[in-house]
């Protein structure tokens, strides 16, 4: 993640998933990598990708089916 201000690990790498969402590098139904493997890829723990899953689950961009995974249900904006 690299030396940015502080403040929550877990929020910055939810607005990093964001923007890959709000990009279309992410597009609507496609599938988020389970918390090992996020975390691995953001370079953070497993129990801080939980977190930034919830928090974009509270965003109303992803949702998380039992047993399937977490997917993307937000669009890309127009314009």
């Amino acid at each position: 993640m690299g030396e940015e201000p502080i403040g929550y690990v877990y929020m910055r790498v939810a607005d990093q998933v964001e923007q890959e969402i709000r990009s279309g590098r992410l597009p609507r139904g496609a599938r988020l990598p389970n918390e090992r493997d996020m975390g691995a890829q953001y370079g953070v723990a497993p129990g801080t990708a939980r977190r930034a899953v919830q928090e974009l689950r509270d965003r109303g961009l992803v949702v998380t089916l039992p047993n399937k995974g977490t997917f993307v249900v937000a669009d890309r904006p127009e314009g």
